[in-house]
Order: C-alpha cells, then sequence, then structure tokens
C-alpha cells in the first residue's frame, strides 16, 4: 500500500521553525508527563527540531528515545540540537508515520504532536502508531482546534486568516479542527480510549504577544500557507500583507490575548485473545 502524499500546510521556513523550538514536554504534553519513566521506550513521531523530544529524553534517562519526521532537514536541525545536549539515549530519524521503521511492540510509548491535523488519513496513522506500542503502552496525541482559537481584542484580519487558514488546509485533505476528532479517530483505529481531555496554550504577557503576534505576522507572507494560498488563487499578495499588518495591531494592543485549544488523548492498543 502506497502511503499517502501529504501535504504540510506550514512547511518549515524559519517563522514556522521558531514557533516549533518553544515547545516543551511542559507546555505542549503535560499531560503525558505522568506515564513517563526513567527507563521509558518513547517514539516521538513528527518531531520537527526536536525538543520535545530531547525533553523527553531527559526524563526517561535510562530508557531509548526516538525522534522521526519526514523532512531531513528539520531531523538535522534535531541531531545538532541533541548533539549540544550530550544526551546519549536519544536517536533522530527520517521516517514516514504510516510506515514506521520499528518492530510491533517496540516502545512504551508512541508520541506525536500537532501531527494528525496534517494527514489525509490520521486513522491509518493512528493504527500505525499502535502496532509498534506495546500491549499496555500509550499512544499520546495533542493536536490544534482551530475552530475553536479565541483571541481579543477583535481584528477583522484575524478572523479572515483563520478562514484562510482554515481553506489552505482542508485543501490538503487535512483537518483544521483535529482537536475534537481525536477520540473518534482512535476508535477507528481500533485503539483503546484513555482518556479524552483539553489542553491550551495562552499568549496574554507582553514578551508573550509580540512573540506569537510577530511570528503569525511572518508566517502569512513566507511559509507554506501563504505559498499554497498564492498558488491556489486564494489569496494575492495584498491580502497576505493586510493579514500581517493585522497580526500587528492585535499584538500592539494593550489589551491582546490568545488562546490556543487542542485537544490531548491517551489510547492504548487493544489486548489480543
Amino acid at each position: 500500500m502506497t502511503a499517502p502524499d501529504d501535504v504540510y500546510t506550514h512547511g518549515h521556513e524559519e517563522a514556522v521553525l521558531r514557533s516549533h523550538r518553544w515547545r516543551t514536554v511542559e507546555n505542549s504534553a503535560a499531560y503525558l508527563l505522568p506515564h513517563i519513566t526513567e527507563t521509558s521506550r518513547i517514539l516521538d513521531v513528527g518531531c520537527g527540531p526536536g525538543t520535545i523530544t530531547l525533553d523527553l529524553a531527559r526524563r526517561a534517562g535510562a530508557g531509548r528515545v526516538v525522534g522521526t519526521d519526514r523532512s531531513e532537514a528539520v531531523v538535522e536541525e534535531a541531531r545538532a540540537a541533541a548533539a549540544r545536549t550530550g544526551l546519549t539515549n536519544v536517536e533522530l530519524t527520517v521516517g514516514d508515520v504510516y510506515a514506521l521503521d520499528h518492530a510491533a511492540g517496540s516502545f512504551d510509548v508512541v508520541h506525536a504532536h500537532q501531527v494528525l491535523q496534517h494527514l489525509t488519513d490520521p486513522v491509518a496513522a493512528l493504527r500505525e502508531m499502535g502496532r509498534v506500542c506495546r500491549p499496555g503502552g500509550l499512544v499520546a496525541v495533542r493536536d490544534a482546534d482551530y475552530s475553536a482559537f479565541t483571541w481579543s481584542p477583535a481584528v477583522p484580519e484575524l478572523d479572515d486568516w483563520l478562514d484562510l487558514y482554515r481553506e489552505v488546509a482542508r485543501g490538503n485533505a487535512a483537518e483544521p479542527d483535529a482537536g475534537r476528532h481525536l477520540k473518534g479517530w482512535a476508535l477507528a483505529a481500533g485503539l483503546e480510549v484513555v482518556s479524552s481531555t483539553a489542553g491550551a496554550w495562552c499568549f496574554s504577557t507582553a514578551d508573550d504577544v509580540a512573540w506569537w503576534g510577530s511570528t503569525w505576522a511572518e508566517r502569512v507572507l513566507t511559509s507554506g500557507l501563504a505559498e499554497q494560498a498564492l498558488e491556489r488563487g486564494l489569496a494575492c499578495a495584498a491580502d497576505l500583507d493586510r493579514l500581517a499588518a493585522g497580526w500587528r495591531r492585535w499584538a500592539a494592543a494593550p489589551d491582546a490575548w490568545f488562546a490556543v485549544l487542542h485537544g490531548e488523548l491517551l489510547c492504548t492498543p487493544k489486548a489480543v485473545g
């Protein structure tokens, strides 16, 4: 069976990677933390530049952590980051979530953060993640739900940005509102749901608002989102300039506040027999 040729809506431009490098276990996988032990064997799918992967490796110091991503360039960045830490229990590889290069039951935890929302077949991906998870182990996934994003003050350009993002993502046969679908996808993949919860990022301090707003102002101009919107005639350059200006105006507001809702799911392979 040929794996789907998924299109990554964001791309790997610097503004996107800057956002990804901010992610840690504490701010992006706290729901999983109680289940990580010193000896855990962990697979981090869609590891990107590896910040979460390396955090997991620090917590599983006597275990084994493998980070995998389909982008060779971003895996090279993750390897360089790992080399700087001196961690010896982590491996970074190029791989495909639909065909993981590991034997069945190889890991105690199989984790993916902000991955399923970009896939054309998230159920198949979850099924494969479940295959490499040991019986009684955990498949842990967390994904944003774009329709549930909320912010203040009201800025019309941010409404238009959200509409454009969802249109581009849906044009990739992906699901930008993945957070609300995680439980259903896991059940369809034949996994047993252990817990189905929600978590949020909230940007409200002056520094956080400035960072979040500037990152998105850049991303709407130079990222996979911008390229795909232009190529498909969903926006012109002037439209993207207007959205970037809206993000900068939002970030300059003294009462700026932005919340990103995520679905969080822990599930386990069904026992056989």
